[in-house]
């Protein structure tokens, strides 16, 4: 994963059930390490809450986990050491979540699932978005720890017919980018099976 005198960022991105989450624990196992698992999902509902469950029983019982929807980087500069690896799953959910934090704060309409803002406050947050994670890579780049970062390829299929969807498409993209340019290594995982890229 890293030699002892400086840590690794490595990001692992792909599909849905691409095996990518597998993969990264996997690694992390790998390492040796202590391994704070860094959760970002919300549960908000029962799909979400077996989802949760089922990535739960399959991680090790000595990963320790840390949930943090909005602020994962205070984990990473007030946790870690050397002797850490960081798992943080996943990118894309932080973003979603910084995004709809973000509108609610602006005082976005809600109507079911359903959330309405105007075209200039979508960009506004996902922008803002896009900032938090553009110093999220720096901390994790500069972490005593390995950090590795689970996302998901989400601009591979149908453009959204809704601007919220548009605007998360988008943002969530430029996070990738942003997150893998800071990475030493990315990785991405089709069918179970990784490939590095970088």
């Amino acid at each position: 994963m890293s030699d002892h005198s400086s840590a690794s960022l490595i990001l692992i991105t792909g599909g849905a059930r691409s095996g990518k989450s597998v993969f990264a624990e996997k690694l992390a196992l790998e390492s040796g390490k202590e391994v704070i698992y860094l959760a970002t999902a919300r549960v908000e509902d029962e799909e979400m809450r077996e989802r949760v469950a089922a990535h739960k029983q399959r991680r090790p019982e000595n990963f320790r986990t840390v949930e943090e929807p909005e602020k994962p980087h205070l984990v990473l500069e007030k946790e870690t050491d050397s002797g850490h690896l960081v798992l943080l799953d996943c990118l894309t959910l932080l973003v979603s979540n910084l995004i709809l934090a973000d509108l609610d704060r602006q005082g976005a309409v809600k109507e079911g699932e359903d959330i309405f803002a105007e075209e200039r406050l979508l960009e506004e947050a996902g922008r803002r978005a896009l900032d938090y994670v553009a110093a999220l890579a720096q901390t994790a780049a500069q972490c005593p720890a390995d950090v590795v970062v689970v996302t998901n390829e989400v601009g591979m299929g149908v453009v959204p017919n809704y601007p919220l969807g548009r605007v998360f498409r988008d943002y969530s993209g430029r996070s990738n980018q942003v997150m893998a340019e800071a990475a030493d290594q990315v990785w991405l995982v089709v069918c179970g099976i990784p490939q590095r890229f970088k």
